[in-house]
């Protein structure tokens, strides 16, 4: 019986202790991005401890304009804003662990990792996707990451 219990006490001690570390950590809320000036109710990105979590990014230059040329160059700019974002915190391309990607169109799935590619190597993060219906300003698509110090 106690060869069944250890494992799981372990498995709901380790999630607690690094619950623990998270909520001792300092949080910075960042906001002085392109989109700042737009006064969106959102911060675009914040640090928690060692990680950085950046808003989702769609694929527009500095205002609101979507890049024109449908998703590959949106997605080129999406990377390139996070590019950006991350350096501004001291970060590159390399730091980032999580990424969390939607789409517009499932079906244009690999077109956008023709783009993704370009801008991470291997090892590359780890990624969720999922197909959603309406982003903003009709975006092809939206990514978010997660990178660490």
């Amino acid at each position: 019986m106690l060869r069944r219990v250890l494992p799981l006490l372990w498995a709901l001690l380790i999630p607690l202790t690094s619950l623990e570390a998270v909520l001792a950590a300092e949080v910075e809320f960042h906001n002085d991005g392109p989109l700042a000036e737009l006064g969106l109710p959102f911060s675009e990105s914040v640090r928690v401890g060692d990680l950085l979590f950046l808003s989702g990014q769609i694929g527009s230059g500095a205002g609101d304009k979507l890049s024109p040329g449908g998703i590959k160059a949106e997605t080129n700019q999406i990377l390139l804003n996070i590019a950006a974002t991350l350096e501004k915190r001291g970060l590159g391309m390399e730091d980032v662990i999580k990424c969390t990607v939607f789409l517009a169109d499932i079906s244009e799935w690999a077109a956008f990792n023709e783009v993704y590619v370009q801008h991470f190597t291997a090892p590359f993060p780890a990624r969720s996707a999922l197909g959603a219906n309406g982003l903003a300003l009709n975006a092809r698509a939206e990514v978010e990451c997660i990178a660490a110090y």
